[in-house]
């Protein structure tokens, strides 16, 4: 037996100026044939669970491609076609595909980037099993349900769960190869585009949905897999919003209607919670002011609207120019993305002092922005290669490459410029640089929800920032064109009609 295990990955934010190209995939994690193979074992990423399960049948092991990039504007088509090719010519000849996607992909070809990519291998190979591992922030398809065996998402914001969601797909998959199960799929989906910053799942009324999902999975007779999907409101394409799915086992009576049942219920949840979904802010300078009254750290200041883990472009300034002007002492930031600037540190070097405009080198024409450098003078404390290896419960084992890094104190401010974009979701991202963020006062993370997964259990509080950037939550800077009308929140009359949802 011949068992293809592939990770291609890319969360797409229509809004952002930043291009998607090959280079930016070779940046975060590019890897072909053997070397995807030794990039992903031993880690908790699900290609790793997939490997896992076809090693223990003693199955040929196929692993053409191990492909992720930081989010950002639309993948290119030539960087497409060269990942989506290595995928589909390694699958000729395979018993099986185990597929570690994203779900709110868009290239330049194709607003679904993984219904593409199964609707070729399912036409080449009609009869080749397909498991589907895909990310809470799916923007769910009928061409991804029509065109593979059987789909999961994580249960998890952060996600902390990748490699147990994949085991268990991939389970269900390589058991219908035995005869032993037989997936059939039912889904449903509401007009509701919620917000990322209100899909923590430990927190309602996600925590809420999740918790019924888990419950379905337990407790109703067949169902092999119940998932909900937040998705992923940056992306303007049609199918962008909330959606809930099931995996039923056809051979057990009354499975595949309770599944069906079972969707529609948790659509109607996420529905009925719709107003919860939306997240409400307050002016950047109340909250920077409240942040100072705050006696005791770590404080956790959340610079979200400049969030490259939702495909930012990481150095707006403006959220750290607040909290520059507001005199906080005891600051360390993380991260801002400017390569020209560690440059021009590296070439001081470590000890010198600086004069420099940070920052603010992209232009954000989606939201009428322009990229507006901040002049700082500091301190150039120290300066490193900016590659760690996670240890914290998210992507357990991979090492990331910041590229070229320093850090920069402005005052009672310390600031991490880094080459290459990155959410800060792990303490490495400190540490690679000589800080202990348990000993600061205020930890400031251009960050979402992933921040909790390393940071979370530090925190003696917790405010959002909203500052500027391409991943803001206020929907009036957001323009769609493409997006499937009415929606809530952006249009409050918008109703939930059952049969308007999936199949």
């Amino acid at each position: 037996m011949r068992i293809l295990c592939a990770t291609f990955k890319h969360e797409t934010n229509t809004f952002s100026p930043i291009v998607t190209d090959l280079k930016r995939f070779e940046e975060w994690g590019l890897h072909f044939g053997e070397d995807a193979r030794r990039a992903m074992a031993g880690t908790r990423m699900p290609q790793a669970a997939f490997m896992a399960l076809a090693e223990a049948r003693g199955a040929e092991l196929v692993t053409p491609l191990a492909a992720e990039a930081m989010p950002a504007g639309p993948v290119t088509a030539d960087a497409y076609e060269r990942l989506a090719d290595s995928i589909q010519e390694a699958a000729e000849g395979c018993d099986a595909a185990l597929l570690d996607l994203h779900g709110a992909m868009v290239s330049e070809m194709a607003d679904d980037g993984e219904g593409e990519l199964l609707a070729r291998l399912r036409a080449a190979q009609p009869e080749l099993p397909i498991a589907v591992s895909l990310d809470l922030h799916c923007n769910l398809t009928q061409r991804m349900v029509d065109n593979c065996t059987a789909l999961i998402g994580y249960k998890t914001y952060p996600h902390v769960d990748m490699y147990e969601v994949a085991e268990q797909i991939g389970r269900v998959v390589l058991d219908s190869l035995d005869g032993a199960v037989d997936p059939v799929m039912r889904w449903a989906r509401p007009p509701l585009l919620s917000q990322t910053l209100r899909q923590g799942t430990d927190d309602a009324p996600m925590k809420d949905l999740i918790a019924e999902a888990r419950r379905l999975e337990a407790e109703a007779p067949g169902v092999l897999a119940a998932t909900v999907f937040g998705g992923f409101p940056l992306a303007d394409v049609a199918d962008a919003g909330t959606s809930a799915i099931l995996v039923a086992d056809a051979r057990t009576d009354g499975a595949v209607e309770a599944a069906a049942r079972g969707a529609e219920d948790l659509a109607q949840r996420a529905w009925d919670a719709r107003a919860e979904f939306v997240y409400r802010g307050r002016p950047l300078g109340e909250a920077v002011a409240a942040a100072a009254r705050l006696n005791h750290g770590p404080i956790l200041l959340l610079d979200h609207a400049d969030n490259c883990g939702s495909g930012a472009t990481q150095d707006v300034m403006t959220a750290i120019d607040a909290v520059l002007r507001a005199g906080l002492e005891d600051v360390a930031v993380a991260t801002v993305w400017d390569p020209a600037a560690v440059a021009d540190m590296q070439a001081a070097g470590e000890g010198a002092q600086v004069t420099l405009d940070l920052g603010g080198r992209t232009d954000m024409p989606a939201i009428g922005l322009q990229g507006r450098p901040l002049r700082v003078e500091g301190v150039v404390e120290k300066l490193a290669a900016g590659t760690f290896t996670v240890e914290g419960p998210m992507y357990t084992g991979v090492t990331v490459a910041c590229g070229p890094s320093a850090l920069l104190r402005v005052g009672g401010v310390r600031i991490i410029v880094t080459s290459h974009h990155h959410e800060p979701w792990d303490l490495g991202v400190f540490r690679m640089l000589g800080l202990e963020p348990e000993r600061m006062r205020y930890l400031m993370l251009k960050s979402r929800i992933h921040y909790r997964a390393g940071f979370g259990d530090l925190a003696r509080h917790t405010l959002t920032l909203d500052g500027e950037g391409v991943t803001t939550s206020d929907n009036s800077l957001l323009t769609y064109e493409t997006l499937r009308r009415p929606i809530y929140p952006l249009d409050p009359e918008a109703a939930y009609d059952e049969s308007r949802g999936g199949a």
